[in-house]
């Protein structure tokens, strides 16, 4: 798996992570989802879901699948 993204990408990456765990975890605190993926001295995450949760999101951002456009409409 090539493991680059463009700028573009990691922000829609981020975007969408953000998006899904704010909706899964019901508007979680910040501070609490930042502690979830904290890194541990083992290089994992104090919380194991979160890394699938962000390569899920990496694989969305580099195949086209996540808009972060805002529709007023």
């Amino acid at each position: 798996m090539d493991e680059s993204l463009t700028f573009k990408e990691a922000y829609l990456a981020m975007f969408a992570y953000l998006s899904a765990t704010y909706h899964q975890c019901g508007g979680e605190e910040l501070g609490g989802l930042l502690g979830s993926m904290s890194l541990l001295a083992d290089g994992g995450t104090a919380d194991p879901a979160v890394w699938p949760d962000w390569i899920d999101a990496i694989q969305k951002a580099k195949s086209g699948r996540v808009t972060a456009r805002l529709d007023l409409s």
